[in-house]
């Protein structure tokens, strides 16, 4: 039988709006069901445990759940917060659109929970001069969030936006305070592109042609942006859809290759190979390992 990671949307509260604020406690008593299991979001996701303990898988990795720490989860990542017992803190839930099309700050949350290095992971320590400033943004988030006034929606995304600043001072985000440059732009629109289409695109010219230049000037821009041309990109993002299939759902290879595009499954197996290093059989019988263990 095919397991499918659940994918939750936001968008459909009584509030109306594509944001939330809730205490852990609540998300535990009235979220716990659609929470049990790995799942994953199209929104983003900043989760604050200011005191608790247990573990917390995101994608491939799994890291410890300690007191003071924030968790920030990208739209598309498969995650599982599991705690021994009670935890206090905050979840805030929003989509890219509620902070702004184009707002760096939702960028930060993007590059912490895909980029961020594999002993730190999408954990942002709080620190306790900041745990007073947080606490006093999320009040006041957590005030209006339950309040129904007048521009409501322009106050709850600008404390927002100052609670994201507060992170970004704990993390190394040079690159998003920098004014946008034609470089920056078009590796936003890149990026875009791939996440919406990395399933059905798997090609640099196919790219290029939407964003209306040419392959190997795509592939150059790229790659003095971020160190590897798009055609890396590519590969790793359909690389990583597939690793999360593997290891969060019950699907077979055959599935997972036809899911991402690949009408040959002997293709699909010598692609993943060429992005990990490792057979598909082999990179499951490590996560079976793993578990195990």
């Amino acid at each position: 039988m095919t397991v499918s990671t659940p994918l939750l949307e936001l968008g459909n509260n009584v509030t109306g709006l594509p944001f939330e604020i809730h205490s852990m406690e609540w998300i535990a008593e009235n979220r716990w069901q659609r929470n049990a299991g790995a799942h994953r979001h199209n929104y983003f996701v900043i989760i604050w445990v200011i005191s608790g303990s247990g573990r917390h898988r995101v994608d491939m990795n799994t890291y410890p759940v300690r007191d003071n720490t924030i968790f920030c989860i990208a739209p598309g990542q498969v995650h599982e917060l599991q705690t021994d017992g009670d935890a206090h803190g905050y979840v805030i839930s929003f989509t890219q659109e509620f902070l702004g099309a184009h707002d760096n700050q939702a960028e930060l949350i993007f590059r912490c929970s895909v980029s961020a290095s594999p002993d730190e992971g999408p954990v942002i320590p709080v620190s306790e001069d900041m745990q007073q400033e947080l606490l006093d943004v999320v009040n006041n988030l957590r005030k209006e969030y339950s309040n129904f006034f007048l521009l409501r929606s322009e106050i709850l995304r600008g404390y927002l936006k100052i609670f994201l600043v507060y992170l970004s001072r704990r993390v190394d985000v040079t690159a998003t305070t920098a004014p946008p440059s034609r470089h920056t732009e078009l590796l936003r629109t890149f990026s875009e592109l791939l996440e919406k289409n990395f399933k059905t695109e798997h090609s640099v010219s196919g790219y290029a042609a939407a964003m209306v230049i040419t392959p190997n000037h795509l592939n150059e821009i790229i790659k003095k942006s971020t160190g590897f041309p798009a055609s890396h990109h590519i590969q790793q993002r359909i690389v990583l859809e597939a690793k999360r299939q593997a290891m969060y759902s019950g699907v077979s290879m055959k599935e997972i290759a036809y899911d991402l595009g690949f009408d040959d499954v002997a293709h699909f197996s010598k692609f993943f190979r060429n992005g990990t290093g490792l057979s598909f059989t082999d990179f499951k019988k490590n996560l079976a390992d793993g578990f195990n263990q």
